[in-house]
């Protein structure tokens, strides 16, 4: 069993880089079709050459996981006129909010008081 274990990793790391290579947009040192004819060829040495070779190298993530704030110029307003209409429907819905939230409480403790008024 131990004796087929090289051949195996071989065919696995083989398999491995051609899926990589084949999803890869654009691999580095050579165009697509011959990173794929080098490890249908080579199996171990060319998956080898194009792990370390060919391989595009990793794109660091963003400083923030919310690309948005990577935009330059987001903070501004484009439109101040619309910017003041926004902040204006915020500000409604918020007072609306709060009203029926204040409206909520005294019908609650309406109907407590109703309730602890009646013997069950």
């Amino acid at each position: 069993m131990i004796r087929y274990l090289p051949a195996v990793v071989a065919f696995a790391l083989a398999v491995f880089c051609l899926v990589d290579v084949i999803g890869t947009r654009e691999p580095r040192n050579l165009p697509k079709w011959a990173w794929i004819v080098m490890i249908l060829l080579f199996p171990l040495v060319g998956s080898l050459v194009y792990l370390f070779v060919g391989r595009p190298k990793p794109v660091p993530p963003a400083s923030s996981p919310y690309a948005e704030y990577e935009r330059p110029g987001r903070m501004i307003a484009s439109d101040p006129a619309k910017d003041a209409e926004f902040l204006r429907q915020v500000r409604a819905r918020a007072e609306e909010q709060r009203a029926r939230a204040r409206y909520e409480a005294e019908e609650k403790r309406r109907r407590e008081r109703e309730e602890g008024g009646q013997p069950g």
